[in-house]
């Protein structure tokens, strides 16, 4: 671990190499060159040089010694609160730590120069070698001299605990290190010198319950300090050393007796909130970063220094809970506030991927790797990105340059198979899930795209090799899924519209040649676009939320009136608080499920209504959209869509009746939503002055159900819906050769069966060329077996001999 000594000097270092005139401060001047320098790839503008100025010197102005500018000790509270990386800074300086008088380099202390406490407290504490550096620092480190008393007792427990775990050989490996990182800063996850020693304690022995019962004591004597102040010194201390050496469950409990001491600091509310992340408890993080933003704003310039931190870590929390909109005005309002800080930018461009806004997540990477150019995650997740918006060779330069950077990196080895694989390069995928697998034998998804990637490049018998091993390592649905795609990859591999030999794989038909036979088969055109909308369900998990939940959403909430750029009053609100309401209607999901629904609404929905990118949403209308797709009778689905429109306020008094214009308007946003061939410019909407008139529910409902320019394909919808889990039997499609689940399309002449997504596409065998095909759809395999019994019937019935 970096000691305190040790990290006080390089900065002293750094500050004397860039104090030009020595006299003991530096100007705004020598700041500017200090910033340069140590950021030698980010080409600054004299706009983005002033604004950090402005804000090194305002935030730490207590620190500025007249004209001379930032003290030593300015520059040494910077970087505690996290301003820059010293050993980072130290480095691309390329300096080295002041001989001392033996000329010998200064070195900091081992952990195990003493095993006596008082030989370790012979020194004046406040030179100990061993401590962390965060003790010796102005904000947030410690006050009075007893605390380091403590600190120095604690620390011999700690080592004695390490000792005794270490003999017993209780400690555990950590590999944490070989993938992304989760979206944390410094400060939220384990201390990067104790992580990487993969440190993790056995807490179920006697060793560990002596441990506890020792620190009581030292809390005791905590609790007895001569006042409230130094009681909340002491409590503080402790929770940091146990943090830094990853006791988290022990360091919780002394940040809540420092908030329970002063309620009104905002730090350990801060720390509790990194403890309870660390322990997996989301909510409860969030809840303590709240707090002490609450408390941060609330107190003026106080706390500036450690705003941009809450709000990484308060964005981070968010995003353990799936809300990664929410997450995002955090991550740029830390950004905004401190212009140069990359892991901001990073999570934010993670974040931005992560809800589908792929451009703005590529710039906010950009960013983030312009400032600091050896961060492997944010190559990692820039590749992503690129690969999202089709840049696939510069997205493998960057999950090159992340691989290059860490050799180790799963999630780069990992995705650039994955992009491989999307690129039909099969053998350059197998050998990145090789190297997955040499990091991480267990990687099942790695063992099992190992395997379809060796079936593609034409190894059928590695592949099946690779195939039993994943099958050994688990047996998840979506192995069985990943199976059936195995066999369908052993059929003659596609190129383009055709098999391997020059023979076509399937031929595509025009619309008008599928002809229906009853009343009940559904149109192709129409079939397709319930599909689509049908998946969108399926991803978002709306159709499993009772519409009436959104009718009750609205009746409780109280949303203020404001009015758009045309002057329309509505009921808007932010992306980030309509997620919150998204969150409570889909609360029964996990917290990846939920992003993944945010990110299909985000792309298929908001990105629509938001079409100025202002940020917010007329919240009347989302309802109105949402209502046709949620759970519940279709009746009452349409019914709660008219009733979100008349909750809008350009129809409220108009008693139970909409302006017409409004209900044409939202007809179009809807259509221009789910169905897609008609487009966003038929998205016009009229907001009443050409047409006054109003309309009824009844007349609604005409409106709605028409096909031609309503959502009369939500019968079709509510048939997927019932019975798109409807197997048949061992009957497989006859050009993607899936079993068929849903419903099954027969050509009565020809005597083949299309899936439901085969036959919408308007695909037929090569081998059945035809003018006209007449299909006939059955819902489940009881209609094809009724069907039959009735063709045999009549068969019998006209080939007996007549009477005589």
């Amino acid at each position: 671990m970096a000691t305190r000594g040790g990290r006080s000097e390089k900065v002293k270092r750094i500050f004397q190499q860039f104090d030009a005139n020595g006299d003991g401060g530096l100007s705004r001047q020598e700041m500017a060159v200090l910033v340069v320098a140590v950021n030698p790839r980010v080409k600054f503008s004299d706009e983005q040089i002033n604004a950090i100025l402005d804000e090194v010197f305002r935030t730490y102005g207590e620190f500025i010694d007249g004209e001379k500018g930032l003290t030593f000790d300015g520059l040494l509270r910077t970087y505690d609160d996290g301003a820059g990386d010293v050993d980072r800074d130290f480095d691309a300086l390329a300096l080295e730590l002041n001989k001392d008088n033996n000329n010998n380099t200064i070195t900091m202390a081992s952990e195990e120069a003493s095993s006596s406490i008082a030989d370790e407290r012979v020194t004046d504490p406040h030179n100990t070698q061993r401590t962390a550096a965060w003790a010796a620092s102005p904000n947030h480190g410690i006050v009075f001299d007893d605390t380091w008393k403590l600190v120095d007792d604690l620390e011999i427990l700690i080592k004695t605990l390490k000792a005794k775990q270490v003999k017993d050989g209780k400690f555990k490996g950590d590999t944490s290190d070989m993938y992304s990182e989760p979206g944390w800063s410094r400060e939220l996850g384990p201390p990067a010198e104790i992580s990487d020693k993969g440190v993790i304690w056995d807490e179920s022995g006697h060793d560990y319950a002596v441990f506890v019962k020792e620190l009581g004591v030292l809390r005791s004597r905590a609790d007895g300090a001569r006042s409230r102040e130094e009681a909340f010194d002491g409590h503080m201390a402790i929770g940091r050393v146990l943090y830094e050496h990853l006791l988290f469950k022990e360091a919780l409990v002394s940040f809540k007796r420092a908030c329970e001491l002063q309620p009104s600091d905002l730090r350990p509310h801060f720390r509790a909130g990194n403890c309870l992340y660390v322990l997996g408890k989301q909510r409860e993080a969030k809840e303590e970063f709240l707090l002490a933003l609450e408390t941060a704003e609330g107190g003026g310039n106080r706390w500036a220094y450690l705003l941009p931190q809450i709000h990484v870590n308060l964005g981070i929390a968010l995003e353990g809970e799936g809300m990664v909109i929410s997450a995002c005005e955090h991550y740029r309002e830390a950004a905004i506030l401190c212009p140069t800080h990359f892991r901001a930018l990073k999570l934010l461009g993670s974040a931005l991927f992560g809800v589908g806004e792929y451009r703005a997540a590529v710039k906010a990477l950009e960013e983030a790797i312009y400032m600091k150019n050896d961060y492997a995650d944010a190559h990692c997740d820039l590749a992503s990105a690129l690969h999202a918006v089709s840049d696939d060779d510069n997205a493998i330069k960057e999950f090159q340059k992340a691989i290059d950077l860490k050799p180790c990196h799963v999630d780069a080895l990992y995705n650039l198979g994955g992009l491989y694989m999307d690129m039909g390069r099969y053998q350059r995928a197998s050998e990145m899930y090789t190297r997955v697998l040499g990091v991480c034998p267990n990687h099942w998804q790695a063992q099992l795209n190992k395997a379809v990637s060796l079936l593609g490049a034409g190894e059928p018998e590695e592949a099946k090799k690779a195939l039993k091993e994943a099958l050994r390592m688990t047996n998840r649905v979506e192995l069985h899924d990943a199976i059936s795609h195995l066999k369908q990859l052993q059929k003659k591999r596609l190129k383009g519209n055709g098999g391997g030999n020059g023979e076509e794989a399937f031929i595509i038909v025009e619309s008008l040649k599928f002809k229906t036979v009853g009343e009940r088969t559904t149109i192709r055109q129409e079939l397709a676009t319930a599909l689509d909308i049908r998946a969108f369900q399926r991803i978002t998990r709306l159709n499993r939320c009772d519409v009436d939940f959104l009718k009750k959403e609205m009746d409780e909430n109280d949303v203020p009136v404001s009015y758009s750029d045309s002057g329309v009053p509505e009921k808007s609100i932010r992306k980030a608080s309509l997620e919150g309401i998204l969150h409570k209607l889909l609360s029964f999901l996990k917290p990846e499920t939920f992003v993944g629904a945010v990110k299909a609404i985000n792309q298929k929905i908001l990105s629509i209504l938001d079409e100025s990118e202002s940020g917010r949403l007329d919240l009347g209308m989302f309802f109105a959209v949402l209502a046709p797709i949620f759970g519940g009778p279709p009746d009452r689905r349409k019914r709660v869509a008219f009733d979100a429109l008349l909750w809008r306020p350009v129809n409220e008094g108009g008693s139970s009746q909409i302006r017409k214009a409004d209900a044409l308007g939202y007809m179009k946003l809807f259509r221009a939503i789910y169905l897609p061939s008609h487009g966003v410019s038929e998205m016009l909407e009229v907001h009443g002055e050409a047409d006054t008139s109003m309309l009824s529910l009844t007349e609604f409902l005409i409106m709605f159900d028409d096909l031609d320019s309503g959502f009369g394909i939500m019968s079709i919808l509510l048939k997927l819906e019932t019975g798109d889990r409807n197997r048949h039997g061992s009957h497989v499609c006859a050009i993607c050769r899936y079993p068929i689940i849903g419903s099954r399309f027969k050509e009565m002449k020809l005597n083949f069966s299309l899936c439901s997504r085969c036959y919408s596409e308007g695909k037929v065998p090569p081998s059945f060329k035809r003018e006209e095909y007449k299909f006939k759809e059955y819902a489940c395999e009881a209609e094809a077996v009724k069907d039959k019994c009735m063709w045999f019937g009549l068969h019998s019935k006209s080939s007996s001999p007549s009477d005589p």
